[in-house]
């Protein structure tokens, strides 16, 4: 345990200094031996960041002073992790993390923290309740905003963020339908329930090399809420498909499973690219991959317009930061305007491929208004003249689709060019 402490703590430690969380975890998963230390040490570290908040107000209360050690901060926040969250011995978390602490006084004050968190949680968890950074673990600005924007839904909104993200897959429909592979999943000894359309959720994440006809190609990881965008492009047989921004592929691979159409797969990222091709090849699916910027289709278009296009624009990711808690800790007030003004330029320069007639569906995993309804408002405010918004079916005709215990968080608005 003490090896594992110290390696959470190390990642942990990199993410507070500012580093991405998905850079950071599989370099510290290396150095350790078996899968299942480091599914313990994803764990911790998610676990860790998604109450960070509240690990932070504990913390500060058992202090005397502000603690300078970085690295001895985050230690202290995946002991305290460990101790309220998970089922590992009290005893043995606070010996390893001593430990793991160093000598002198590093040693002293990680006992006397661990020590008098156990017997003070009961006032540990009142203080923190009445503190909504420590309450809720998000920033405040990013609770204010919520706050602001679903008065009535806020709270709900928070503390699903804080729920561990389902396992949920997408069922091909080329290879079957939901009830026949729910069956397939409870002979293999894997409860789950129907969460959608073609979406099933499992009880427990495993393996995909553990799910029935995953290498195959008959099921997919997907989210419920990200399963929506391939239905509401609505593709048909033979239209030309762009799928801008589209790795790591997810949705490519299920508008494809809907329809057969001529689809080209857009992303800057060579890396990310390759992704797709991977998700692709595993699905006996094919695309166009094309390597280029959505904002400047002047360097890879070949002139011939799109039915449909679907513009999974760079966002915030505010819809899905349960799958990523080092997200809100990272995200400052002011890069929210900066992700708004590069979705207008990519909106604007995509809708220019669009034939008369065809549709665009405009897509971010972001809860904030700005860049979800706010930004389709200033879009037909500009395109008075050749855009219309289509009607959206249930449950996304009231807004956006609000993370829950079944799917995350998502936004979608339907456009025609007239």
């Amino acid at each position: 345990m003490r090896k594992l402490q110290k390696i959470a703590a190390d990642a942990l430690e990199d993410v507070l200094a500012g580093a991405a969380l998905h850079q950071v975890l599989p370099a510290r998963q290396r150095l350790l031996a078996t899968p299942g230390e480091r599914g313990a040490l994803q764990d911790l570290v998610y676990g860790s960041l998604r109450q960070l908040g509240r690990l932070d107000a504990w913390l500060d209360a058992l202090l005397e002073r502000p603690l300078t050690d970085p690295h001895l901060g985050s230690l202290l926040r995946i002991a305290l992790y460990q101790m309220a969250y998970t089922r590992a011995p009290a005893h043995a978390i606070v010996h390893n993390a001593v430990s793991a602490a160093g000598g002198g006084w590093r040693r002293g004050l990680a006992n006397a923290v661990l020590r008098n968190f156990q017997r003070r949680r009961g006032e540990l968890d009142a203080l923190a309740e009445t503190k909504p950074r420590a309450r809720w673990s998000h920033p405040e600005w990013w609770i204010d905003t919520l706050r602001a924007a679903y008065p009535e839904r806020w709270q709900a909104i928070l503390a699903a963020s804080l729920l561990h993200p389902p396992f949920t897959l997408r069922v091909s429909s080329r290879h079957g339908d939901v009830a026949s592979y729910l069956a397939e999943l409870d002979e293999a000894g894997l409860p789950a329930h129907r969460s959608g359309p073609q979406a099933v959720t499992l009880d427990k994440a495993v393996p995909v090399q553990l799910l029935p006809g995953f290498s195959e190609g008959r099921v997919s990881v997907q989210d419920a809420g990200a399963q929506h965008a391939a239905r509401l492009l609505g593709a048909a047989p033979g239209e030309r498909v762009l799928d801008a921004c589209a790795a790591p592929g997810g949705k490519t691979g299920h508008i494809l499973e809907l329809a057969g159409v001529d689809l080209v797969a857009l992303d800057a990222d060579a890396t990310r690219l390759a992704r797709v091709k991977d998700n692709l090849d595993r699905l006996r699916l094919h695309a166009t991959l094309v390597e280029g910027d959505a904002a400047r289709p002047e360097a890879w278009w070949d002139g011939r317009p799109f039915d449909r296009i679907l513009a999974d624009v760079p966002c915030s990711a505010s819809g899905v930061v349960r799958r990523n808690p080092d997200i809100k800790w990272l995200r400052r007030p002011r890069d929210i305007a900066q992700f708004a003004a590069q979705q207008a330029v990519i909106v604007e320069a995509l809708w220019r491929l669009l034939r008369p007639g065809g549709t665009l569906l405009y897509a971010t995993c972001s809860i904030f208004r700005e860049e979800n309804e706010g930004q389709v408002q200033a879009f037909l405010a500009r395109h008075v003249q050749d855009a219309e918004r289509c009607s959206l079916p249930e449950p996304l005709s009231d807004g956006p689709l609000l993370p829950d215990a079944e799917h995350d968080g998502f936004f979608y608005a339907l456009l025609r060019k007239i």
